[in-house]
């Protein structure tokens, strides 16, 4: 311990025997200091901490980095049908990329990245130099980045042109290298970085530039692509060739210099040429059609859209999806819903261009842009460039022109009579096509319409059809269009009926019909489609022909409410007890419709419409499951004697079974005496119902086999009339026709299932009255039917022998209701 004291002129210092050595030590004037440095040292990592360091991403979720990955649809098939991708990429493992190839990204990159711990010192450096050069130019500094480094900008720290990035990404780099292992850096680096051609990866690289696998590329390929990951667009091979193979002979060198090739390897490598292709446009094996659309939207809902949304985004979440897409029924919906818009197009001339955009430099690219869809394959989209005379100069997509002479586009346009080349203007949007070797101009209906096709015992949607073309607009008529559906609802009506006391026999007038509405809107009276009344008819032909008279009649003796509660029940809609509505005054979608007609086919049983099956994610695991029915025992190794395991039944019972039986059977008459008849000469059974609503403004057609149900209708997106002659039953159900042509032809021959306790009894067609000498023929007016009954409910009366042996046919053998009883096993 030291004492200071006076000593005359000065001072002297005392010094203490029990003073400590390192207490001087520390009060010396050294010690201060150095404690100084040290001080302004931890404000200074403080300070950095606050500036640069404060909330820094962590390192843990790298441990766990998935890059994004494109989400793929599956048909019902499993063939691949769509992908949804912002960035086309493939993910590989470290053990898939060619040791090559990791050779020539760090030459190009960071030929000190197996040494390094996330910075390289002198990189930096330089880095510095060169910014500090630089500031105030104007002129981007080089970076001077790791692999290391990049991977913590592409990750975590963004692409800010900032002093304070580049410290937060050096922190990182060195946090990086102390979480991961090299090879797992490296393997992020190289699924992650962006290398033109929206590629995002080195396999999405590889098929893009060379058409091939990563595995299979060539040691002067793999160098190409070593030169890509800072400015793809400065060495592109349409453009930048020369730029490019320089590039490549200096990243071939510092290959060789580093001892990753020998001499003669870069020789030979350095001598050959890029041999990249052409840019190719994503390859669909379908367009980006209605069905894709609608399974994209309900995807949305349940993931979300992007990396934000969660891990199973569908544009991040590599996502495999199987669908319930039918290839063949999409494609023959497809056309026949187009077919038939067509037809009914070719008499109304010319609807016009589909758009306009500017002729001048660049009209490729605005052509391309155009959402103009052309629907078939051979109708190609162009745009009017210029007209003179008798000829039109017309431009294409792929940037060639040609000529379109006057003759070719003769049609009169809309609601004139003068020719559509008069109409034609430079800049005008048209579809063509070529017939031999000149081009004829194409109309695209204005008219649209929606079409669906379900599985009624699962619910999947097999085909889906949403307009003319979805290139030309992504709203879903099938599912979005909210229209009438006219005399499609009569069934609906009709097995209200059937469930409140009436049978297929039952007699109902078919006369004048008037109900007081209110004091304000009066009296309405009802008409018929063709007006005319029929008198007392069958239930059963009042369905088959379509009867409205009828139809309200029966919605009034049972109560309109049990009308609309069967509606609701059917998932039809959810309308007011009005009599106009048991008409198909309410609005509803064709998936509704078929749903409702699924349920009906399936013995009142209906499934909810799927158009996925399951969702995977990227490593295999089901993630949602259309149908989840738990089955106890079914993945059992062995059987145990009992009876085989088997999951509940699926759906909802919304209708009575035998309810359900007999409206099918009636619709089976419509098919077959009534109303659709066009589709009588399929030659299997089929049942359905085809509807007009007021105008006619809609024009529709519903039904189908004993496994398919299909519904569409046409109509004009702002509703007006389509003519008098419109009508369900020859617009709409030819074009169904069409479709079971392409897609029954193969198909067994069914007949409709009869719920449990239906009795099918012989009946005259005419008075619905029992019959017991005759028996049904194959001709579909015979006088003689099979109807179905529930029990109990079968008429009593009987006619006069000699009367039904008389109208029964003469080549018909004999037989007994015990006959066809044990033919048909039973009473069903």
């Amino acid at each position: 311990m030291e004492d200071q004291a006076d000593n005359g002129g000065g001072r002297a210092t005392i010094r203490r025997e029990d003073d400590p050595r390192w207490r001087r030590i520390l009060r010396s004037r050294w010690s201060k200091a150095f404690g100084g440095l040290i001080g302004i040292g931890l404000v200074g990592i403080l300070a950095i901490w606050l500036i640069f360091a404060r909330d820094l991403p962590s390192t843990d979720k790298l441990l766990a980095y998935e890059p994004p990955l494109p989400t793929n649809l599956r048909g019902i098939d499993g063939a691949p049908i769509y992908t949804f991708a912002r960035e086309r990429r493939v993910q590989l493992s470290y053990g898939e990329l060619p040791p090559l190839l990791v050779d020539a990204f760090v030459s190009a990159e960071d030929k000190n990245f197996f040494s390094h711990h996330g910075i390289d010192v002198t990189g930096l450096a330089g880095a510095v130099v060169d910014y500090v050069r630089k500031a105030g130019t104007g002129d981007r500094a080089r970076g001077g980045s790791t692999i290391t480094q990049q991977v913590a900008k592409n990750l975590l720290t963004g692409n800010e042109y900032s002093i304070k990035r580049k410290v937060r990404e050096a922190i990182l780099a060195v946090k990086i290298e102390q979480t991961l292992s090299k090879q797992q850096i490296i393997e992020i680096y190289l699924n992650q970085i962006f290398l033109g051609r929206n590629a995002y990866g080195v396999e999405a690289a590889a098929q893009s530039y060379f058409g091939k696998d990563v595995k299979d590329l060539t040691l002067p390929e793999m160098a190409y692509l070593a030169i890509l990951p800072k400015a793809p667009s400065n060495y592109t091979p349409e453009h930048d060739m020369d730029r490019a193979l320089a590039r490549r002979s200096y990243v071939l060198r510092e290959m060789a210099k580093n001892g990753y090739i020998t001499e003669a390897q870069r020789q030979e490598a350095d001598n050959a040429p890029l041999g990249a292709i052409e840019r190719q446009p994503i390859r669909q094996e379908m367009p980006p059609g209605y069905f894709a659309e609608e399974v994209r939207r309900e995807l949305i809902q349940k993931f979300g859209e992007n990396d934000e949304d969660g891990p199973y985004s569908v544009y991040g979440g590599g996502l495999w999806v199987r669908t319930s897409f039918d290839a063949t029924k999409q494609a023959a919906a497809e056309k026949a819903l187009r077919d038939g818009l067509a037809r009914y197009a070719n008499g109304h001339g010319w609807s016009g261009p589909s758009g306009h955009i500017e002729v001048g430099e660049g009209w490729q690219g605005r052509l391309i842009a155009a959402n103009v869809g052309p629907g078939y394959a051979d109708w190609k989209k162009a745009v009017v460039l210029s007209k003179s005379g008798g000829v039109a100069e017309i431009g294409f997509e792929d940037g060639t022109k040609d000529e379109l002479p006057s003759s070719a586009a003769s049609t009169p346009k809309t609601g004139t009579a003068t020719a559509a080349y008069n109409f034609l203007q430079p800049g005008d949007l048209i579809v063509v096509k070529k017939d031999v070797s000149t081009w004829t101009l194409r109309s695209i209906p204005a008219i649209s319409g929606g079409m669906v096709i379900e599985n009624p015992h699962t619910g999947q949607i097999l085909a889906m059809q949403g307009g003319w073309d979805f290139r030309g607009g992504s709203f879903n008529r099938a599912t979005q269009a909210l229209r009438q559906p006219g005399s499609t609802f009569k069934p609906i009506v009709y097995s209200a009926a059937l469930d409140n006391g009436m049978t297929p026999a039952s007699i109902v007038v078919d006369g004048p019909f008037c109900v007081f509405q209110t004091a304000r809107l009066g009296t309405k009276c009802f008409r018929n489609f063709g007006g005319g009344y029929a008198g007392p008819k069958t239930m059963r032909w009042g369905l088959e022909q379509s009867r409205n008279l009828m139809t309200v009649r029966i919605a009034s003796q049972i109560g309109m409410d049990k009308v609309t509660q069967n509606a609701r029940n059917l998932g039809v809609g959810d309308y007011p007890n009005q009599l106009a509505y048991a008409l198909g005054a309410g609005d509803t979608t064709v998936l509704k419709m078929v749903n409702a007609y699924s349920a009906l086919d399936n013995l009142g049983r209906q499934m909810p419409p799927t158009l996925i099956d399951y969702v995977q994610d990227r490593h295999g695991k089901v993630i949602y499951r259309a149908d989840t029915r738990p089955c106890d025992g079914c993945n059992a190794p062995d059987w145990n004697g009992k009876p085989m395991p088997r999951p509940p039944v699926r759906g909802k019972q919304v209708i009575d079974a035998t309810t359900a039986t007999q409206i099918v059977h009636m619709m089976e008459g419509v098919v077959q005496r009534g109303t659709a008849t066009i589709l009588r000469d399929l030659g299997r059974p089929m049942f359905g119902k085809t509807g007009t609503t007021t105008g006619p403004t809609n024009v529709w057609f519903v039904g189908g086999s004993a496994d398919l149900v299909g519904g569409l209708y046409l109509g004009y997106d702002r509703p007006r009339p389509l003519g008098g002659y419109a009508q369900g039953g020859t617009i709409a159900a030819p074009v169904f026709k069409q479709f079971a042509l392409a897609t029954m032809k193969d198909d067994p021959v069914k007949p409709f299932p009869l719920a449990p306790g239906i009795r099918m009894v012989r009946v005259d067609r005419a008075t619905g009255r029992r019959v017991y000498g005759g028996w049904p023929s194959n001709d579909p007016l015979s006088p003689i039917i099979w109807e179905a009954f529930k029990p109990e409910t079968e008429p009593r009366r009987t006619i006069k022998r000699e009367t039904a042996i008389k109208d029964a046919p003469k080549s018909q053998p004999k037989a007994s209701d015990a006959d066809f009883l044990q033919q048909q096993g039973g009473i069903y």
